[in-house]
């Protein structure tokens, strides 16, 4: 067996074995590998206090026709106790680690990598291909600011939260605990949000200045967002082409209701089989 192939099988049973009792049963990491390495590895990563499932049904659909998928499970996500406090505590030097460990298992799965990302995770697949070099970098309504804020604004709305005593607030205020799927979070901490728009606000800044090491990048945004900033999506590709990035191309699914998250079929089935109908040649490379 091909020793790269090998030792990335074993960094990924260290990152599964982070997966203990404390875990939803379905919250936890996902390789679907292929025995030997493949032409492609695709990396999924995962929407703030969703868990790896939340992208399971692509990952299948990608690993039935030849790649191999990882899906990790992001720090402080995934927990049994969907109330649990834990995601308070996760800070963006830790997100961005995880998925660059992300990215180095995959480059030994494939010959090709992929990194695509949804929300939170589509703002992590844009830092990726900022800073590192892979085939193609897709992020899928990449969390880059608010939709309801002018995105100028967003480092002062950083700036106030961290000021702030951290809150728990409801994702829906109405369903509140009952608030599905099961292996995602009902409620997220406020200085959460503040980590992953400071990530978004230090990757705006290097974009200014510099171009992207991964020259095929695609950003997916959502005609019916309801909560990432869509024209954020379009200033960072206006930056990237400015500084001559190959292949930047935005991407949009249309006609959609409003909306967030339509990767997960738990969610709402009919707007992700929509999406993935969509999303499926771009990360297998068709389009």
């Amino acid at each position: 067996m091909h020793p790269d192939y090998t030792h990335a099988l074993r960094r990924y049973e260290a990152l599964a074995r982070r997966d203990d009792a404390t875990i939803h049963p379905q919250g936890g990491s996902i390789l679907l590998e292929r025995g030997r390495p493949a032409a492609r590895a695709v990396v999924l990563l995962h929407g703030l206090t969703a868990s790896p499932m939340q992208c399971g049904a692509l990952a299948r659909c990608l690993h039935a026709a030849g790649d191999a998928v990882l899906v990790p499970r992001l720090p402080g996500h995934g927990a049994r106790d969907r109330l649990t406090p834990q995601l308070r505590d996760v800070r963006a030097h830790e997100l961005i680690e995880a998925a660059h460990e992300a990215l180095t298992i995959a480059r030994g799965l494939g010959t090709a990598v992929t990194v695509a990302g949804f929300s939170l995770g589509g703002l992590l697949a844009a830092w990726l291909a900022q800073h590192e070099s892979f085939e193609h970098a897709v992020a899928i309504a990449p969390f880059l600011g608010v939709t309801w804020l002018h995105r100028r604004a967003t480092p002062a709305l950083v700036a106030t939260l961290r000021a702030l005593p951290n809150a728990f607030l409801w994702w829906d205020p109405v369903l509140r605990e009952r608030l599905m799927p099961e292996y995602g979070y009902p409620r997220y901490p406020t200085h959460a949000i503040a980590e992953a728009l400071g990530i978004a606000t230090s990757l705006a800044g290097i974009a200014r200045s510099t171009a992207p090491l991964t020259r095929r990048i695609t950003l997916v945004t959502n005609s019916g967002e309801t909560a990432v900033n869509n024209a954020a999506a379009r200033d960072l590709a206006a930056l990237w082409h400015a500084h001559g990035a190959g292949d930047v191309r935005l991407d949009r699914l249309h006609g959609f209701p409003p909306s967030h998250d339509v990767i997960d079929p738990l969610r709402r089935a009919g707007l992700a089989a929509r999406a993935h109908r969509v999303l499926f040649p771009i990360l297998h490379g068709a389009r």
